[in-house]
């Protein structure tokens, strides 16, 4: 059993406080974890030892916050980012349980924002996205329902558009056949391929027409 003697605020941190044991410094927790604390309290070891693991889950809590403050991410990702910072699994569970009841972390509004972005600003194709979501560890239901409403042929002009100038001075046959690589290797089917390169090939000589 032993006393706290001080608690006091740090220096470089006013949101943590220094807790001292019999006038000795034994760690520093979080506002919210040392709240209740009180100098001439008493504490057992399996006291301070509850307070410890408060305050690792409270680190953990912090920083997977700060990562879905740069943006949504899924459970997965939290969770590695956590076991890089050496959080163990049961408190990596309990932010991860916190968060979600809370509504900051979502894996379907994630794969979700995660498709719409890229149809915006980076057009992908079905299969590369579902490749990525994967990799984000989400579930393959999840996924799916995310790219219910992908429209890959719209998405695969855009892409084709993108790229259609770099080639104009080529033969049509050299053109398509550039074309038609570059499509697939991103993951575009070989009918989406076809009708889009054709589409985007007329369009071209209707441009240089005019």
């Amino acid at each position: 059993m032993s006393t706290i003697t001080a608690l006091t605020t740090q220096v470089k941190n006013a949101d943590r406080v220094s807790v001292f044991l019999d006038g000795e410094f034994v760690c520093g927790l979080a506002l919210e974890v040392a709240a209740g604390l009180r100098v001439g309290q008493t504490i057992t070891p399996a006291e301070l030892a509850a307070l410890e693991r408060r305050e690792e889950i409270h680190r953990a809590r912090e920083r997977a916050i700060a990562l879905l403050a740069r943006r949504p991410r899924s459970a997965n990702e939290i969770a590695r980012q956590l076991r890089r910072h050496q959080h163990d699994d049961e408190v990596i569970q309990q932010v991860l349980e916190n968060l979600t009841a809370a509504g900051l972390i979502d894996d379907n509004a994630f794969a979700a924002f995660w498709v719409e972005q890229r149809d915006t600003f980076r057009p992908r194709s079905r299969l590369a996205l579902r490749q990525e979501l994967s990799q984000k560890g989400l579930e393959r239901e999840v996924v799916s329902e995310a790219l219910e409403g992908l429209d890959e042929i719209e998405a695969a002009r855009r892409v084709a558009r993108k790229q259609a100038g770099r080639w104009r001075e080529l033969p049509e046959a050299e053109w398509r056949a550039k074309l038609t690589r570059y499509l697939l290797r991103h993951g575009y089917p070989y009918d989406v391929v076809g009708e889009v390169v054709s589409e985007t090939w007329l369009a071209l000589k209707l441009d240089d027409d005019q």
